[in-house]
């Protein structure tokens, strides 16, 4: 069971923290922007923090030069500060609070050129600790605005199992910046945590400190976890289905880890594979009829799909000797894969973007150990968690953009992520 174990955590373990922006490659001219705090009788420490993230957030976005030089100004003044007189927009925001308590952020993006309003509104939250969701709405209206590509994944939960200590683990929900961490399960061996719906109400996880390892649902609403199902050597939800009724696993009942489909309403289970060697991590690929997953059926760990009821397993990848660690999203699929093989020093791994349709492959990372990666909902950025001189990081790809962005995780170690 250890051995099998192993195996699962080789193909899948993360660790965590940097603070840089890694281009990959430089894009065209974009408009510039700067921000000007306009916050009165506000806290310094918060209207800073928020500052900082915002920043971040239209850097994200990839649809502005944007600088990161710090302005008080008045929320009414009728003229943007004179240092900011040469970028094409100023964002000017007020921090406040209500008479109901709430905190609320009022914001104008103003033409530096001639301090013409182009547009202004307000959001407000009840709690001051979620005040980041309230950035990456701001950050969702501007970009709606100019008209750029949907970013409402920007909002979207991510789910992180952090290990604290030896076979001692916590599952935290966070934003993609990790700036809001919410612990939701403690105390155990918590694992492989996974979204159960598209509304992020509840999450799969994996309890392996028992006997058994054993697959729970959580409700994130109430708290309240239920037991899924058990097997002994591994279980693991790797995907879920998009109407959310079939959920993908890999268990191991008999020694070698194979991919299971179980539907939460009927409780049927269906095997999907029987190989003598190991099979692991199972995605759902165009309308879930089809499976992409990893295999060492060739002699080393690669990526293989097949439809739901046939027999007939494809090779998928043609490139790398250890490619694991994958996530699809319609016809595409990104991987894990190691580019050296080095036994005195660390290894790189980098990460892979295929489509099913074309021999389409293309790089997405060039230094470090990149793995665990997750597709946002509409498929143009990707999570994911970067190892590099010591220091881990959450990722962020902006596919069409050539451009990733890296956010610290300062305590603990990632074991494995969902977006």
């Amino acid at each position: 069971m250890k051995k099998i174990l192993l195996t699962l955590l080789m193909f899948a373990n993360l660790f965590a923290a940097d603070a840089t922006i890694e281009v990959i490659k430089k894009v065209d001219k974009m408009p510039s922007i700067s921000v000007e705090d306009a916050s009165i009788n506000y806290q310094s420490t918060l209207s800073k923090k928020f500052f900082k993230v915002l920043v971040s957030d239209l850097d994200v976005l990839s649809i502005f030069n944007v600088y990161d030089n710090y302005e008080k100004t008045d929320y009414d003044a009728d003229d943007v500060m004179i240092s900011n007189a040469k970028r094409d927009y100023v964002l000017r925001y007020r921090l406040r609070q209500d008479d109901d308590g709430n905190l609320n952020c009022d914001y104008k993006l103003i033409s530096a050129a001639d301090s013409r309003v182009l547009r202004k509104k307000n959001f407000r939250i009840k709690k001051e600790n979620l005040y980041v969701f309230l950035i990456h709405n701001l950050a969702i209206d501007i970009n709606d605005f100019i008209g750029a590509e949907p970013v409402e994944w920007m909002k979207s939960y991510v789910l992180i199992s952090r290990l604290t200590g030896p076979n001692e683990s916590e599952i935290i929900i966070s934003d993609y910046t990790l700036t809001y961490q919410h612990v939701m399960v403690k105390g155990g061996l918590n694992v492989f945590p996974h979204w159960a719906d598209k509304n992020q109400d509840a999450f799969y996880y994996s309890v392996l400190d028992g006997a058994t390892p054993t697959l729970y649902r959580l409700d994130r609403r109430t708290g309240k976890s239920t037991k899924i199902l058990s097997s002994d050597g591994m279980m693991v939800c790797s995907d879920v289905s998009a109407d959310a009724k079939n959920i993908l696993v890999t268990m191991a009942p008999e020694g070698q880890p194979d991919i299971y489909m179980y539907n939460i309403e009927t409780k049927k289970l269906t095997q999907l594979t029987k190989f003598s060697g190991i099979d692991v991590g199972a995605q759902f690929l165009e309308n879930d009829k089809e499976i992409a997953f990893v295999s060492n059926r060739g002699g080393y760990p690669n990526v293989f799909s097949k439809r739901i009821g046939s027999k007939g397993v494809q090779q998928m990848v043609y490139y790398g000797k250890s490619n694991v660690a994958l996530a699809a999203h319609k016809n595409y699929i990104v991987y894990k894969s190691r580019e050296s093989s080095n036994e005195f020093s660390r290894n790189t791994f980098n990460l892979h973007l295929i489509s099913t349709r074309s021999a389409f492959i293309r790089r997405l990372t060039a230094t470090g150990i990149n793995e665990f990666p997750r597709f946002s909902d509409n498929g143009d950025s990707i999570i994911f968690i970067k190892n590099y001189k010591s220091e881990s990081s959450v990722g962020i790809i902006r596919i069409k953009q050539n451009k990733s962005f890296l956010f610290p995780l300062k305590i603990g170690k990632i074991q494995s992520i969902d977006w």
